[in-house]
């Protein structure tokens, strides 16, 4: 269970918490509850996301379920600092798809006091590690990985298994695109993938080629 951290005033600095797992898992719905809470104690909270998502709405982060925070919209991790300061709080939606420099922008945010709570798929459509996702996680003070659930076995789903013939590593989708799985089933779907790839040649056609030669 996560706990949030308790506020000593003799410490300036901040910290990181991240939100991680597969589609479907309440990453964002999480990221929501915790920003709506700060907001509720009169913090000050500002809410980022890749400029590249806008599935749902431009200017908001909205999760499945349809619990929705405004947020402003970045090109890139570096003009994050500038907006957030004088905050208290801030919130940073589908961390995955931004560059490499979103680490040291949390943990300048952090230094300086800020509570920085950063969501975003630890684990891309292969099931590798996702972008800035696994140095996120190893200099964040709290780690917590959420799951969805299985659509093939009703198990606890880690991975997001794209249904499309796509092999662009950023595929903005939804239920139409993408489905949770759990680790049996993923490595079943990715095995029956690979044989469909397969180029099975006649074997009539390859004496034929001997015959030729």
């Amino acid at each position: 269970m996560f706990l949030e951290n308790t506020v000593n005033p003799k410490e300036q600095f901040g910290w990181i918490e991240v939100i991680c797992g597969s589609m479907f898992s309440g990453k964002t719905e999480e990221l929501i509850r915790r920003l709506k809470r700060a907001q509720f104690a009169k913090q000050k909270v500002e809410i980022f996301k890749p400029a590249i998502d806008v599935r749902y709405d431009d200017e908001r982060v909205i999760s499945h379920d349809a619990n929705e925070i405004r947020s402003t919209p970045v090109p890139a991790a570096s003009n994050i600092p500038l907006l957030a300061d004088g905050c208290d709080v801030v919130g940073i939606d589908e961390a995955q798809f931004f560059d490499d420099e979103i680490v040291s922008v949390c943990n300048v945010l952090a230094n300086k006091g800020i509570r920085v709570i950063v969501a975003g798929l630890d684990m891309d459509f292969k099931g590798n590690p996702f972008g800035p996702m696994p140095n996120l996680m190893a200099t964040a003070e709290y780690v917590t990985k959420v799951h969805a659930v299985c659509t093939r076995t009703g198990n606890l789903a880690q991975y997001s298994f794209r249904k499309l013939n796509d092999d662009k590593l950023v595929l903005l989708g939804e239920v139409n695109e993408y489905e949770p799985l759990s680790r049996s089933a993923f490595y079943k779907a990715m095995t029956e993938e690979k044989i469909k790839g397969i180029k099975v040649v006649d074997p009539e056609n390859i004496a034929d080629n001997k015959t030729e030669n």
